[in-house]
């Protein structure tokens, strides 16, 4: 509510005026946050992906807080209490500073040491140190278990409140301390900075050597909006090498689309993925009816590819494209959809989906096993060992000649 104090004569008017307006805007405000809250009990009630919504009458919530719901704040530890009993850790509520974070991410950029982490059993672990950035230089690794952040401990410790206390602004420092398998704690001092995206790079991994007939792909990420045309474009530089290598190792997924691009490049009218909604329907993505690229594949995985990763790696192992090599998958088989809030500015990711691989098999908490397993351990990591690469190449050059071999037959 606008304040009007101008053509105010008398100072004890001014402030009178000033009162009722402040009492009037602070009503109007508990009004809105629980237009706020309403609005995520109404896509819950319609959207997500369990009917049931964990068992539960969903309807005994949505006025459980109307005369509690006071501020901003109140309306986010309603909402979060609300999705909490949903039982989904990837439902949640995002709120304005994060949910402006998630936009930049989608655009290619933010602040922070550049590691992905998620929740498991109650830890917060890093899924994945984002190439080239203070958390990878620093010696992160994927499973590293964050016990404390900046001294605090992580145990309770929500996803979202963790992330916030990592980000920060470029030149600060975080402290965090690490539990590592096999090793004593230690604690990683770590400057931020702002961290570009990359999500597509040639780069391999240090003193590899590449056999000159094959393209390297890594694929770190499904998020961004170009990435999609990004791959195809590189696909093209790479049109006359004999085989493909794309390294999904510790991608932990992003856009659908980009999924759906990209599984398109190396596929003939065939299935991709099918998803199922709330209501038990099943939509079906194929592939057109036209290849990009007939060359032999094999595709990199470990148990930090989920999700969009999973949904290629699976495209590509169920249509017998590819040969998957590395460890099994992190096991994500739900499909979010992010709603904006407006005019909150903040936002609501919702388990809208489960997909299904082309065989029609649920990989939710199983995730992908890979054709050939090969373990990377902390002492190949040290030693700059990447037994999981020097395998991709010892077995696409066995599918390069297999190629010459047959075509020499026939």
């Amino acid at each position: 509510m606008k304040k009007n104090l101008r053509n105010v004569a008398l100072i004890t008017l001014a402030l009178l005026i000033t009162s009722v307006t402040c009492c009037k805007s602070n009503t109007a405000m508990a009004e809105s946050e629980a237009v706020l809250y309403d609005m995520v009990w109404k896509i819950v009630n319609s959207k997500f992906l369990d009917q049931t919504n964990n068992g539960q009458d969903w309807s005994k919530w949505r006025h459980k807080y109307d005369d509690k719901i006071k501020t901003p704040e109140d309306a986010y530890v309603a909402i979060d209490t609300m999705i909490a009993s949903l039982n989904d850790k990837y439902t949640r509520f995002v709120p304005p500073k994060e949910f402006e974070e998630e936009k930049n991410m989608i655009k290619g950029s933010l602040f922070g040491i550049g590691i992905q982490i998620g929740l498991r059993d109650g830890k917060i672990l890093i899924i994945s140190p984002i190439e080239d950035t203070p958390g990878e230089r620093a010696g992160l690794l994927a499973e590293d278990e964050i016990l404390e952040i900046d001294g605090i401990s992580t145990k309770d410790m929500t996803l979202d409140k963790a992330a916030d206390k990592i980000r920060g602004k470029k030149g600060t420092t975080v402290e965090l301390l690490i539990k590592r398998k096999g090793e004593a704690n230690k604690k990683y001092r770590i400057v931020r900075d702002e961290i570009q995206i990359k999500s597509i790079s040639q780069k391999l991994p240090d003193d590899f050597k590449l056999d000159e007939r094959i393209g390297y792909i890594r694929l770190s990420s499904f998020m961004g909006k170009s990435v999609g045309q990004d791959f195809e474009d590189l696909m093209l530089k790479y049109k006359n090498k004999e085989g493909i290598i794309v390294d999904l190792r510790g991608n932990t997924g992003g856009l659908l689309t980009n999924a759906l691009h990209i599984s398109n490049l190396f596929l003939d009218n065939e299935i991709i993925v099918s998803t199922v909604d709330r209501y038990g329907y099943k939509d079906t993505s194929k592939s057109s009816k036209r290849c990009f690229s007939s060359q032999p594949l094999v595709v990199l995985i470990n148990k930090g590819s989920a999700s969009a990763s999973e949904i290629m790696s699976g495209a590509l192992k169920d249509n017998n494209r590819a040969i998957l090599i590395g460890e099994n998958t992190f096991g994500k088989g739900l499909v979010q959809e992010v709603k904006s809030l407006s005019p909150f500015s903040a936002g609501l990711n919702i388990t809208i989906q489960k997909y299904l691989t082309p065989n029609g098999t649920d990989i939710n908490k199983k995730g992908i096993a890979p054709d050939i397993e090969v373990k990377l351990s902390a002492e190949d990591i040290k030693a700059k060992n990447d037994v999981q690469l020097k395998k991709a190449q010892e077995v696409i050059l066995q599918m390069i000649q297999n190629d010459k071999m047959s075509a020499v037959t026939h």
